[in-house]
Order: structure tokens, then C-alpha cells, then sequence
């Protein structure tokens, strides 16, 4: 067959192959990003879906408007404002089918081949495949444990003059970094001084596991003139709620949310209703407060956990920050004492003794740090986490 020349540019997920491998009995897996099935609200669910098949059964069932059932926008409306950002009218947003269908709409809409896009080194791997998947040139800004470095991020910016600028601000996926408070007003500045759009991925900001993190940028964005016109907003319920769902959601100025409910339109013509219509009860039923205490007491103890067992079992053989939030621990080796100093080969020796995890490598668009690596805890109870790291450290 003749496949479209953008398909060059991309290849199969490094974690999905590594999936591949998972198959051995009893093994222990750090490797999915996922939220612990375990842990959804079933109850709340079910009663959700029945009510919107109660009140609306029409609506919950039938086509429905691309923009989004305009009760969940309502609602959703109603969730960020309690996360601090002001004058959120639900027109100004859209429903997509999770937030990776958000970060397609924005390849559809805003890259053309060639066109430069910085992102955050590491970053998202299916935000890498999906931009590049539009000819995008990626750009790898640096980030250390506060998050991006915002001088280093200006720099790129005035060299490469980039179509947009892609971040994960808070528990970032693989980094597990929080961009500071300053570093936030900092990004904000960029985007107004040279006019350039920043979007803000934030699947993970409700995940804290003590103090809550910085505002996001699209609450400060109000204290910042002019930077509310530059900024997109991702959103999602998968990792709080349930990723079954497939609801997330796209904030945007006017002109970008029309082009990108025209391509939804041709890709989907509208996230499920059904399942628009039960989020929209889920949240009108105010639930999702307990909920999120639940998880994020249950991710903690796990954070805490995995944090112990490394600092004990590998000692100085490996560096990380410990998570404040989020599902990951974002490592690097250091080859201590003789010990392994490339994820990759590590991820091999390591399925042999019965744990997984993700080498750091394919998080990188540009100049990968192959001593890296991912590790979930997210599904993983302490006890097993416990057993995951020893066995880890025998594969050293």
C-alpha cells in the first residue's frame, strides 16, 4: 500500500512494545500511566448514568452538538472556577474525547509541515508522535525540578519563533516536575511579550498529595494582560474519574475553538453523549471532592512508598525528586558503585526479575538522557512496590 508521506515521521510507542513483554506471570509493572481501576467511583458511575437516562434519555442517547453537551460544559465551567480561574463562560470551551483528542485538534489546526513547536524535555511521548505526526519540528526546552528553565524557554523562543509552546506545568508525565509559582507569571510574560501561544496540558493538577500546587496558567492568567488570548487549556476526567469515559476538554480563545470544533466535526462529530451526559451528573452530584481525597490519599502512601524503597534498596546507583503528585517517579541512573547506567538495558535485565518500568529515552524529542527512566505507582500497592524495587535492584 501507499501510505501517506507523515507517517515517516512517526513510529509504533516504545511503551506499548514494551507491553509486549508483560505477559510473564506474576511480574510486577511500573510501566503503565494509568489510574488504579480499584480506585473509580463505580457506585457513583452507575447512579450517574441512570440519572442521565432518567432526566434526559433522549439527549443522553441521541447525536449531539460537536461542541460538547452543553450541561457537562456548564458543569465543567463550574469545576475550574473552583480551581481559581475567573470568567470562564462554557462557550469558551469544548468536550473532546479525552484531552489527547485536544492535543490531535491542535496539530490539525495550528501545525503545518515545518512549522517549529518547543516542548518540554522530557515530555508527553504521544504528544511527540502526535505533532511530529503533522510535520511539526520539535524543540526540547530544558526543565529541572521546578519545571521548565524560563530563560532557557525565551531563548528558544526568540531563535526558533515557534507556532505554539507545549507544557505539562504540574506533575508532569514522565517528569513528575512542578513549575514554580514565579516560573508560571514567567510563562505567562513570554507568551504576551513575543506573541506566541502556549498551551497548558493539565490531566494531573488535581493529584497533590499535600499543599496544593501554583495556580494553573489559566488562572493566573487574569493577572497577566493580554495572556488569556494566548493561552489553551487542556483538561480531562481520565485520570480523576474514569479514562473509560474518554471526556476531556479543550479551552481556547474563539478563533482557535471554531477551527477546532470544525476538524472535531470531521473526526468524531462529537464525543460521546451518553458518557458527556453521565460526567455532567457525576459532577452535578458533587462527588468528585471525595473522590479526589480518596485517590490522592491512596497515590500518596504509594509515592511515599516507592520514594523509601529506592532511597533503600539503590542508594546513590539513582537520582529523583520525590513526587509531590501525579502517577510517576522520573529517575536517573548514576552509575554508583559500577552500577547501571542506561535505562534501556536496564528495562530488559529488570522484565528478566520480574518488574517493568519505562526507560526514559522516548520522552525526549532531541538529545535523549538514555540514564533516565519511568516509574508508575500509581497501580501498584505498597507491599508490591516494595517487591517491584527490590527486584529492581537485582537487575542493577
Amino acid at each position: 500500500m501507499q501510505f501517506a508521506d507523515r507517517l515517516q515521521n512517526v513510529e509504533t510507542s516504545a511503551i506499548r512494545e514494551l507491553f509486549k513483554l508483560l505477559g510473564k506471570p506474576g511480574i510486577i509493572s511500573f510501566a503503565g500511566g494509568f489510574p488504579d481501576s480499584a480506585l473509580f467511583d463505580v457506585e457513583g458511575i452507575r447512579a450517574a448514568s441512570q440519572q442521565a437516562l432518567t432526566d434526559e434519555p433522549g439527549a443522553a442517547l441521541q447525536y449531539g452538538a460537536t461542541e460538547g453537551y452543553q450541561p457537562l460544559r456548564e458543569q465543567i465551567a463550574a469545576f475550574m472556577a473552583g480551581k481559581g480561574v475567573t470568567g470562564l463562560a462554557p462557550e469558551q470551551l469544548i468536550v473532546t474525547t479525552g484531552s489527547q483528542q485536544a492535543l490531535d485538534l491542535l496539530g490539525k489546526t495550528l501545525i503545518s509541515p515545518g512549522d517549529k513547536v518547543i516542548v518540554e524535555g522530557p515530555t508527553f511521548l504521544a504528544t511527540i508522535q502526535c505533532f511530529r505526526l503533522y510535520g511539526a519540528e520539535l524543540v526540547s526546552a530544558p526543565i529541572d525540578g521546578q519545571g521548565v528553565d524560563t530563560d532557557a524557554l525565551e531563548r528558544l523562543i526568540v531563535e526558533h519563533k515557534p507556532k505554539f509552546v507545549y507544557l505539562i506545568p504540574t506533575f508532569g508525565n514522565p517528569s513528575g516536575a512542578t513549575l514554580a509559582l514565579e516560573r508560571r507569571r514567567k510563562v505567562l510574560e513570554l507568551a504576551v511579550r513575543h506573541q506566541v501561544v502556549v498551551v497548558e496540558d493539565d490531566p494531573y493538577g488535581d493529584l497533590y498529595f499535600g499543599e496544593a500546587p501554583p495556580p494553573s496558567l489559566l488562572a493566573l492568567s487574569a493577572s497577566v494582560a493580554g495572556s488569556r488570548e494566548l493561552l489553551v487549556h487542556c483538561g480531562s476526567l481520565s485520570k480523576v474519574l474514569s479514562p473509560g469515559l474518554r471526556v476531556g476538554w479543550m479551552i481556547a480563545p474563539p478563533e482557535l475553538l471554531a477551527k477546532a470544533t470544525m476538524c472535531k466535526q470531521f473526526s468524531d462529530a462529537h464525543t460521546s453523549t451518553f458518557a458527556q451526559a453521565t460526567a455532567a451528573q457525576y459532577l452535578k452530584a458533587g462527588r468528585m471532592p471525595a473522590t479526589l481525597d480518596r485517590v490522592r490519599a491512596v497515590y500518596a502512601e504509594r509515592a511515599q512508598a516507592m520514594g523509601d524503597a529506592l532511597r533503600r534498596d539503590l542508594g546513590d546507583a539513582v537520582q529523583f525528586v520525590q513526587p509531590q503528585g501525579g502517577l510517576f517517579v522520573w529517575a536517573r541512573l548514576t552509575g554508583a558503585g559500577g552500577k547501571a547506567t542506561d535505562g534501556r538495558a536496564l528495562a530488559t535485565r529488570a522484565i528478566e526479575q520480574g518488574v517493568a518500568f519505562v526507560p526514559g529515552t522516548p520522552f525526549f524529542c532531541a538529545n535523549p538522557d538514555h540514564a533516565t527512566l519511568r516509574l508508575s505507582f500509581a497501580t501498584v500497592d505498597s507491599d508490591k512496590i516494595r517487591e517491584g524495587v527490590a527486584r529492581l535492584a537485582r537487575a542493577l
